[in-house]
């Protein structure tokens, strides 16, 4: 019966990919998209173009060092600043409307003045991405650290169980799949914010190189480049299932 689903599961895929290559498909003879949607055709020669420029892998590189360290450095900041919102109501209470507030305001906006402040290259590059991530993973652990049920931790203390026994068998488990589901968010908010991080003074970048491609109207390596950036994505969900069943296989889930 699981074979079988999957099958099916592969089928729909597969229905939805040749849905996708025929709405293109169709986009690129249509003369008002066809400049703005060149199909395959046009848009895998672009790859060894790119490649014969010199520039493809230093983009994707320079782009993958700037998504990884400032997704690090924002997961690490993220994890002790939502525990600490959520166990001690003052520092909530100081701390959780500024986070807020500043995860309302798109990265683009504040690009300029992290330039000026760290300088054009990779560190602003990596600030801007930190901060995009470090504001959205805090806020969704610190909702799961909340949404733990407090009679399991009073039951707990009643069976004699201290703070770091707390924190060990409830907390950690309870707040695992939140813990996993901002992973997910944060690493779709560092790719999404690349664009935004590489618009200042980047000198290679997956972000730079389609602003400079637009600039000149090259729409067949521009897209090669946009295709790309979602393949990395689909990536890492699927980096992130995997951590999902390591971790969070004990949950029950709703079977489609």
């Amino acid at each position: 019966m699981k074979h079988t689903n999957k099958n099916i599961l592969w089928k729909w895929k597969m229905l939805s990919l040749a849905s996708v290559l025929l709405l293109w498909f169709i986009l690129s003879l249509i003369p008002r998209t066809s400049r703005s949607f060149p199909f395959l055709n046009e848009v895998l020669p672009s790859i060894a173009l790119m490649i014969q420029r010199g520039v493809l892998w230093k983009d994707i590189s320079s782009s993958m060092i700037a998504i990884l360290i400032g997704f690090a450095l924002g997961f690490v900041s993220a994890i002790p600043v939502a525990f600490i919102m959520a166990w001690y109501t003052p520092v909530r209470n100081i701390i959780e409307p500024w986070i807020q507030f500043i995860r309302n305001i798109p990265a683009l906006a504040y690009v300029p003045l992290i330039v000026i402040s760290a300088g054009v290259g990779r560190r602003s590059q990596i600030i801007v991405i930190w901060l995009a991530c470090f504001m959205t993973m805090s806020i969704t652990i610190y909702q799961g650290i909340k949404s733990i049920d407090v009679t399991l931790v009073k039951a707990a203390r009643v069976l004699g169980a201290n703070d770091f026994d707390i924190f060990r068998k409830i907390t950690v488990p309870a707040t695992t799949p939140f813990i996993i589901t901002a992973i997910r968010l944060g690493l779709s908010v560092a790719l999404t914010t690349l664009i935004a991080s590489e618009s200042t003074g980047a000198i290679a970048g997956m972000g730079m190189r389609i602003r400079s491609l637009s600039n000149t109207f090259e729409t067949a390596p521009m897209l090669m480049y946009i295709i790309s950036i979602g393949i990395i994505g689909l990536l890492f969900s699927k980096i992130v299932d995997f951590l999902e069943r390591r971790f969070t296989g004990w949950q029950e889930k709703i079977e489609a």
